[in-house]
């Protein structure tokens, strides 16, 4: 058994930035590039070791909270109104996990403009240095052309940093970044294909080393980032998360082995951070580009996790449960001896979770009904037979353990809205 997990929070976000950023190409690498622009500047600052950090975290993650194609489109074109919400929302978002709660709290201020002074405050909240500087950051990479080179772009850049001196950026922090902009070099990091290697070699972000609890915590943010982007999936990875842990102990797994399921159920859908959230909540029948869009987020969530050698089982529970036992899944195409019996188990708890909940456009089935299809999928070897076995012989019970788990979410959800309601 492991009292411990290690995670190298740099190459978490990395990939977590990437997954964000597949969702339109002409996102590719903004996240990165916030953060690069504001670890310069912080730099110049003479900052300490940990405040960089935390800025290049937050630059990681500052729009966290506009996870929908539409809305990170629009936060392209720097709607301050639009941008404290989706900063209020990243905040409590991320807030829930310790060890990023001053990264949260820099994300929470990042659109707070510096109105000569004003903005120094938000409601009487104090904004952080953290906050202004990831303010300029983010309005610099938004004027980034992709389609021109870079160093011919630099001064008209330049002037418009200029003009926004003391009506939106602090003047210190525009100093700053004109004493940087005078230096090809910065430019050039900026759209360079190598630009994480480059925030990897410049910061030193430390290995996380985490418990059974804190990594369930860790989970839940993820759990949070995925399902909370809007009500229709607000609940599906917690119940998809209990019904799987609750098999596991069917199943005979030990402790352990059943924690894992726990946190894979948490973070199986981690890659839906790349679908458009009109494909995700599309009530019809998909089309094939859609379909084939959709497809690829178990091998998203594969892609994100691998890096993390700790999480290796829970990695192959997670991103494996769009796998067939006759080989027909996706997206490795793997088959029943490939299969662990933890992605077997969480297979099954996906379906079961996905038949018996409410969704948007119909009623959650019941579990006559859902035993029904478990069993025509265990016949035409998709899913395990013993699996859907250890169901159907304890339906009531997971049903009622899948229950409590969404309701304790959906709570959960009502709170978070009720947490940035009241943000303009």
């Amino acid at each position: 058994m492991k009292p411990q997990y290690r995670i190298k929070l740099f190459d978490f976000l990395n990939c977590l930035s990437d997954v964000l950023d597949w969702i339109s190409p002409l996102l590719n690498d903004h996240h990165k590039q916030v953060a690069l622009i504001s670890l310069r500047i912080a730099d110049a600052l003479e900052l300490s070791v940990i405040e960089q950090n935390e800025i290049v975290c937050a630059g990681i993650l500052h729009d966290i909270g506009a996870i929908s194609l539409a809305e990170r489109m629009e936060s392209m074109h720097f709607e301050y109104s639009t941008g404290q919400a989706h900063a209020e929302m990243g905040y409590c978002l991320i807030k829930i996990f310790e060890p990023m709660r001053k990264v949260a709290e820099l994300i929470r201020y990042h659109h707070v403009p510096w109105n000569n002074g004003h903005g120094q405050t938000y409601k009487s909240y104090q904004v952080p240095l953290g906050s202004r500087i990831l303010f300029m950051a983010d309005h610099i990479a938004l004027q980034i052309k992709r389609n021109k080179e870079i160093l011919g772009q630099a001064e008209s850049i330049k002037n418009k940093i200029i003009e926004a001196s003391g009506t939106l950026i602090e003047p210190k922090l525009v100093n700053a970044f004109l004493e940087l902009a005078d230096k090809e070099y910065f430019w050039l990091d900026l759209v360079s294909p190598l630009i994480s290697k480059q925030l990897e070699q410049t910061v030193r972000l430390e290995t996380i080393y985490m418990n059974k609890k804190e990594l369930l915590s860790f989970s839940g943010l993820i759990r949070r980032m995925i399902d909370f982007r809007n009500p229709f999936t607000a609940t599906h990875s917690s119940g998809v998360s209990a019904t799987a842990e609750y098999l596991g102990t069917l199943a005979g797994l030990n402790e352990h082995e059943c924690f894992e399921l726990k946190v894979a159920g948490y973070m199986h859908d981690l890659g839906k951070l790349a679908i458009p959230a009109e494909i995700l909540e599309k009530p019809g029948k998909l089309d094939q580009d859609e379909f084939n869009l959709m497809r690829g987020h178990t091998f998203y969530t594969f892609r994100a996790l691998e890096s993390i050698e700790d999480l290796n089982m829970i990695n192959k529970y997670g991103s494996y449960h769009h796998e067939r036992l006759d080989g027909t899944g996706y997206p490795f195409r793997l088959k029943k001896k490939d299969l662990p019996l933890g992605s077997r188990l969480l297979a099954v708890a996906d379906v079961f979770t996905a038949l018996t909940e409410d969704r948007p456009y119909r009623k959650g089935m019941s579990n006559e009904q859902t035993i029904i299809i478990l069993e025509k999928m265990g016949e035409n070897n998709k899913l395990d037979k013993e699996v859907i076995a250890l169901v159907k012989k304890n339906h009531e019970a997971i049903n009622q353990v899948r229950i409590e788990a969404q309701n304790n979410s959906r709570n959960e959800y009502r709170k978070f809205l009720s947490e940035i309601s009241d943000i303009p």
